[in-house]
């Protein structure tokens, strides 16, 4: 059954949300038939994961899906059957009014961020009747077994994984494209929040015996990174080298690009949470910055990850890991730590190739969003 979606997407400061939005939308369009259009706050943003996205429009059509900006004075359009506000936005008062005048009401879906916790279970696909309204929202959220919301992952981009990651040429036809040399060095790739534990992973890998190229994606993190090499600063496109360790400046590549740079790379540093579900998907070694909330409420979620990642690692393996990612997400500048993670690199490739393979016996995001919104229209 076709069915018409509204998501509603506010770009907070990272790009993970449009991230996490686009690649709905794109699944829902291409792989279920759905009729979809992206409320969108921030098309200059948006433009720069998708260059195709012209930010001065405010109405157009990509890859099927209708992209419409979201700002206050928008016009009052008549309500999908499906509205998701991702990760609590809000939709405007006029669209809600507008949802509850509606015959029939709309499937109202609230898309959370992802989560390992036991939380999530307990609480996925609850409804919560609005105050005033006759309306019900549903708290949807990806997790981790059958009782969540599932992973994202869409088949196209699977397979089209599956085809880089077994096509030799295609590989180092990317690396010419990105102008990194094409060599048996150890390859990582580095996208991350400010974090103080970064001069401390690149003395490690200096001293680690192994050549080394670092590619440093362009972004906040770059200051620390200039800091660790006493440098001022750093420019995108620079290339320099510290003994065996190379460290290389990556201009911000739009989403599918990314996607390829952590197919190619050998060990990927992450952040939030599209970077985070890509690079599982990847099957390479990977650590990942989570996002700072009040409170500190990103460590629960951290070691409830943790505690089904690291089922299958020898006990030295397990050690450093936890160690290694706990030490990341402190921003603690221990290289000791990262010297042991390296050791361990071996196990860690087999267990992420391991990892992603379970990744597709898990339910599918979009999959199970369609689902469920079937089952209450």
């Amino acid at each position: 059954m076709k069915l018409s979606w509204d998501i509603f997407c506010k770009v907070i400061d990272n790009y993970g949300d449009i991230g996490i939005c686009w690649r709905v939308a794109r699944q829902l369009a291409h792989e279920h038939g759905q009729q979809v259009r992206l409320w969108v706050d921030d098309l200059e943003s948006f433009n720069k994961l998708c260059p195709a996205i012209d930010p001065g429009c405010a109405v157009q059509i990509h890859e099927d899906i209708e992209i419409r900006r979201w700002s206050l004075d928008m016009p009052v359009a008549r309500p999908a059957d499906v509205i998701v506000e991702a990760f609590a936005c809000r939709v405007p008062e006029s669209f809600l009014l507008a949802m509850a005048e509606r015959t029939p009401k709309p499937v109202w879906i609230n898309l959370e961020y992802f989560s390992a916790e036991k939380w999530v279970a307990e609480n996925h696909g609850l409804g919560s009747p609005h105050p005033r309204l006759p309306l019900t929202q549903y708290f949807f959220i990806p997790g981790i077994g059958h009782e969540t919301g599932g992973l994202l992952g869409s088949m196209e981009e699977l397979r089209s994984l599956a085809s880089f990651q077994a096509d030799q040429p295609a590989k180092q036809v990317f690396w010419n494209d990105s102008g990194v040399p094409v060599d048996e060095t150890l390859r990582i790739s580095l996208f991350a929040y400010n974090n103080p534990a970064i001069p401390g992973l690149i003395e490690a890998l200096w001293r680690s015996g192994q050549p080394v190229r670092l590619l440093a994606s362009e972004g906040r993190s770059l200051g620390q990174v200039a800091a660790a090499l006493d440098l001022p600063d750093l420019q995108t496109g620079v290339s320099l080298m510290r003994g065996e360790l190379s460290v290389q400046v990556l201009p911000f590549m739009e989403q599918r690009r990314y996607d390829k740079l952590l197919w190619a790379c050998d060990v990927n540093f992450v952040r939030g949470e599209d970077s985070f579900i890509r690079a599982q998907h990847a099957g390479k070694p990977l650590v990942w910055q989570a996002y700072v909330q009040e409170g500190g409420a990103q460590w629960p979620k951290l070691e409830a990850f943790l505690g089904h990642y690291v089922s299958g690692l020898s006990a030295p393996a397990e050690t450093a890991l936890r160690e290694a990612w706990r030490v990341w997400n402190a921003g603690e500048n221990k290289p000791e730590v990262w010297i042991d993670w390296l050791a361990q690199l071996p196990e860690y490739r087999r267990h992420a190739r391991d990892w992603a393979g379970k990744l597709k016996t898990w339910p599918n995001l979009v999959e199970e969003l369609v689902k469920f919104a079937l089952s209450k229209v």
